[in-house]
Formats: C-alpha cells, sequence, structure tokens
C-alpha cells in the first residue's frame, strides 16, 4: 500500500466529515441552545486539524494530482480507518453533555453504523444532540464514504474501490457507467425518501422536529428515536408511515433506483431477492399477527399493526418498537427473533446477513444434493438471470462462517461477563447484525449502559464489522496487508 495515498484520501475524508459536525450548530442557534454550540465547533476544528496533520506530515502529498489508480487494499484501508475515526469524532459531543468515553463511542458506533442500540438512560439533552444522534444515523445508513464519492471530484473515478469496501456484497452492483453517478443516484433515492417521509410524518400530526429525527432514523435503518418510549403510543397512521419506510429501508437502493426512474414498481417484483424479501415479512407478520390476536388477546387492527411494524423495524435492521415485546408471549418473541437472523436486502440501508446470502447459501445446499444423487449433474447458480461464479460462491461461504463465528464467539463473552445468556445472544445478535435491542434489559426500551465496559467494546467491535460486512475490517488482521510504500 501507498502512504501518499492512503493519507491523500483519509484527510480529504476527515476534512469533509469536520464539516459535517457544523451542522448541528444551525439547529442550536434555531432551538438557542448556545450551550451546544461549543462541543461540535471545537470537534470540526479538531477534526479539521487532523486533516491538515497529516498532509503537513505525509511527504509526497502535495504532487498527487489523481489517485484513480488506488487499489483495493488501499480503498478497504481508508473506509475502514474513515469510519473508525468519524466515530472517533461524533463521540466527542456526547462527552460535553456528561456521557463517559466508552459509553460515547459506543453511542457514536451505534449511531455511524445505523445500529440504534443506546446508552442513554434519561432524555433530558438538548435538541441539538437529538438531531446529532440521528444526523450520524442517516450519513452511516447509506455511508459516508459514498456522500463524498457523490460530492467530491476528486473520488470521481478511484472512488470505485472505497464504494465497494464500503457496501459490500455478494456482487459488485453498479447501475451507471460511471461509479460517481452511481453513488450520486443512490443519495438522490436515499433523500428522497427522507424528505417524503417528512412530509408525511409531519402531515400526520408530528412535531417538525421529531418528523426530521424520525425520518432520519427510519430511511437509514437506524432506529435511536429523540424519544424515551420509541413509538409507542403513535397513532395507527403514524406507525404505518413508518413501517412503509423501514421496509424501503431494506430494500436495495439500486433497485429502487430502476423502480423509480421507469416509473413502475413491478421492477421490484422482478428481482428475486426483493421477492424472498417481502414475503418472508409477509408471511412472518401473519404469523406473528395471528400470534399476537390468540396469545395476547390483541384485537385485529392491534395485532396487524404492531406485527407488521415490529417484524419491519427488525428485519431491515432499523429497531423501533410500537410496544414493549419483551413483555409477548414465547411464540410471538421467537418469531421477532427470527427476522433478525434473516436481515435486509444487499445495497439497502438495513444490516443482518443479507438476503440474497441466505437464498445463494439454499440453493447451494439444494445443488449439493442433487449431486448427490446425479454425481455428474452440471449445475448452474443463478440469482435471476445471472449466473453466480464458483469464486462469489466461496466468498459467501466463507463470509457466512466468518459471521456466524464472530457471532458465536461475542455471544458467548458477553453471556459469561454479564451472566445471562439472554443479553449474550441477543446482544451479539443485534450487534452484528446492526439491528438495535435485543431482549431482557436490554429490550426496546432497555438502555446498555449498566453493561460492563468490556461488554460495550466487544458490542463496538460488532457493530463496525458489522456494518461493513466483516472483510474490510477483518483484512486489518493480516500481516500482508500493513506493507507501506511510499
Amino acid at each position: 500500500m501507498r502512504l501518499t495515498y492512503l493519507a491523500y484520501s483519509f484527510s480529504l475524508t476527515i476534512m469533509y466529515f469536520s464539516f459535517v459536525l457544523l451542522l448541528p450548530i444551525l439547529v442550536a442557534i434555531y432551538y438557542h441552545e448556545t450551550a451546544a454550540i461549543f462541543p461540535f465547533l471545537l470537534t470540526g476544528a479538531f477534526a479539521l486539524m487532523i486533516a491538515v496533520t497529516i498532509r503537513k506530515l505525509v511527504k509526497g502529498i502535495a504532487k498527487i494530482k489523481s489517485i484513480n489508480d488506488i487499489k483495493k487494499s488501499e480503498g478497504l484501508c481508508v473506509v475502514t480507518f474513515s469510519w473508525i475515526f468519524a466515530i472517533i469524532l461524533a463521540s466527542i459531543p456526547y462527552i460535553f453533555f456528561g456521557i463517559k468515553p466508552i459509553d460515547a463511542i459506543f453511542e457514536a458506533t451505534s449511531g455511524i453504523t445505523a445500529t440504534g442500540s443506546t446508552v442513554f438512560t434519561h432524555f433530558n439533552y438538548p435538541n441539538t444532540l437529538f438531531f446529532w444522534r440521528s444526523f450520524t444515523q442517516w450519513l452511516g445508513g447509506m455511508g459516508i464514504i459514498v456522500l463524498f464519492i457523490a460530492i467530491l471530484p476528486q473520488f470521481a473515478i478511484a472512488g470505485r474501490q472505497m464504494f465497494f469496501a464500503e457496501a459490500p456484497g455478494p456482487t459488485e452492483d453498479k447501475f451507471t457507467p460511471r461509479i460517481k453517478s452511481t453513488a450520486a443516484a443512490l443519495w438522490k433515492v436515499y433523500a428522497g425518501l427522507t424528505l417524503l417521509d417528512i412530509v408525511l410524518l409531519k402531515f400526520n400530526g408530528m412535531g417538525l422536529f421529531y418528523s426530521v429525527c424520525y425520518a432520519f432514523s427510519s430511511v437509514s435503518g437506524g432506529g435511536l428515536s429523540p424519544s424515551s418510549d420509541s413509538m409507542i403510543g403513535y397513532s395507527f397512521p403514524l406507525l404505518w408511515i413508518t413501517t412503509f419506510f423501514m421496509f424501503f429501508a431494506g430494500t436495495s437502493f439500486n433497485l429502487q433506483y430502476k423502480a423509480w426512474i421507469r416509473l413502475n414498481p413491478l421492477v421490484l417484483f422482478r428481482n428475486e431477492e426483493f421477492r424472498a424479501y417481502f414475503n418472508v415479512i409477509l408471511f412472518i407478520g401473519i404469523l406473528l399477527s395471528i400470534s399476537l390476536f390468540v396469545n395476547m388477546n390483541y384485537d385485529i387492527p392491534n395485532s396487524i399493526t404492531h406485527a407488521f411494524f415490529n417484524i419491519s423495524a427488525l428485519v431491515s435492521s432499523t429497531g423501533y418498537c410500537s410496544v414493549d415485546y419483551v413483555k409477548w408471549d414465547y411464540t410471538s418473541k421467537l418469531l421477532l427473533f427470527a427476522v433478525m437472523l434473516f436481515g435486509s436486502c444487499a445495497s439497502s440501508a438495513g444490516g443482518g446477513l443479507k438476503v440474497i446470502r441466505w437464498l445463494l447459501i439454499f440453493k447451494i445446499m439444494k445443488t449439493e444434493m442433487i449431486k448427490i444423487l446425479h454425481p455428474k449433474a452440471v449445475c448452474n447458480i443463478k440469482i435471476g438471470s445471472y449466473s453466480v461464479s464458483k469464486e462469489i460462491l466461496d466468498q459467501i461461504l466463507m463470509f457466512v462462517a466468518f459471521y456466524f463465528a464472530i457471532l458465536v464467539l461475542s455471544a458467548f463473552a458477553i453471556a459469561i461477563i454479564e451472566q445471562s445468556t439472554t443479553i449474550g445472544l441477543t446482544g451479539a445478535v443485534s450487534a452484528i447484525g446492526n439491528i438495535g435491542p435485543g431482549f431482557g434489559k436490554i429490550g426496546p426500551l432497555g438502555t446498555f449502559e449498566p453493561l460492563h465496559w468490556f461488554t460495550k467494546l466487544i458490542l463496538i467491535f460488532d457493530m463496525l464489522i458489522g456494518r461493513l460486512e466483516l472483510i474490510p475490517v477483518l483484512v486489518l488482521f493480516q500481516k500482508d496487508f500493513w506493507v507501506l510504500k511510499k
């Protein structure tokens, strides 16, 4: 890896992130929260200082005219460290409001990775902090680097390696010839959905500030709420509006863009991954509705509304709740836990293992069973009309193995530390899937604050690798990765 390329790219992302840190100052001025100005002003200045220092210390940066030949390993490194430093910078304002450093980093990680777990024990903070908390989710939902690729000319071509490092999937799914145009198109869909969500929430009786915060959190699949009760107590129209946007937060933005361009929603249902995603939500939503009606004595409207709201919240990794489902019966909670493992679509704001990987795993299993009966059969695994190469299939199997290995190790370690299997298992699943709440005392109305500091470190690590989908972080542990050149 070339140190000058790394330093140039990294300093550029940190410099522009410093400008992002100034946005909450406008909110502080609007709400006359003058005490909230200094934390963000200082953090923005600190970020800018880091960027300038890097450019001063690393010789040769001034000579770089283009980074169009940036390598994949360099892109992975820039993305990973940009996210780590973004988390550190995002955590600094929390400390000014009396939150402990480890908790501040946990909250910032939860926001930037659009996870939705919280260490807040009260909600007596200024609007500026809640705006920042929601805005970090919105930035992380689509991807910080994807945003910079869309707006910065320096990443017009070179952004390809970083784009697929930040938004990895089984295949490199781009739909325009230039990666910059792809990134810009994704952000147009993302911003459009956010604006529409704000308008609909406001039109149906929610205050403007809350409309903005909830829209940022739902479209990003984040789930951090400005209220201690998440979305409990809101009207059916507001719950269904949020259900709609959480559903699309877990849908591929590439696919949504194609549907918008062609003005044809049927484009969505021609996609095999979307059909599986839709059918799973529909099927489990119906089962959960029946369970709530029979076991919890909900009436039909409440059964359907709360079933589909909470299923959509967990499958899209948003993590909102419309009721405290920790109090539900065992069957209902088991159905919710099942969708936590399922995940959302690739190229979406949602987390989890991703639907397309589950599809390919089942296709691999089916193929192997056919080969047992017909050893000479030539089986071609497809997604839609596209054949999937053996190389990609091997990568998926490796990814799934790593995913569950890290999940099991994390769950085991947390269960020992916290002396609770429930916290260990659901906490690890929630963190690595970027879902947010678990069960027990870390349920939808709970807080992660009482957990041991080492548990929080494990969860911070899981949230980060879950958002970047393992590979960009895991390659940092390879010795060959750290061979630096000027």
